[in-house]
């Protein structure tokens, strides 16, 4: 029981410490927010990517359909 009277009193004493515990109480209640934040991220990058890869794989499809007709027209 005194030790904790002790723990109360240097606490009274020292607010920055009781501010310490409550910032770290916080952190640990936001690390899976930000895990499961950081895991959307990854997901809409990948996404993009994905988005982006498929519109170069069209445009140079539509590039070459163009090169092939444009060849056929000067063949003619």
């Amino acid at each position: 029981m005194a030790d904790k009277s002790a723990d109360s009193n240097r606490f009274a004493r020292d607010p920055q410490r009781g501010i310490a515990a409550a910032t770290g109480i916080g952190m640990n209640a936001l690390k899976p927010i930000m895990h499961f934040q950081v895991s959307m991220l990854r997901m809409w990058a990948d996404s993009i990517e994905r988005f982006a890869g498929n519109y170069e794989k069209g445009l140079e499809e539509t590039v070459t359909a163009v090169e092939e007709q444009s060849d056929k027209e000067r063949a003619a």
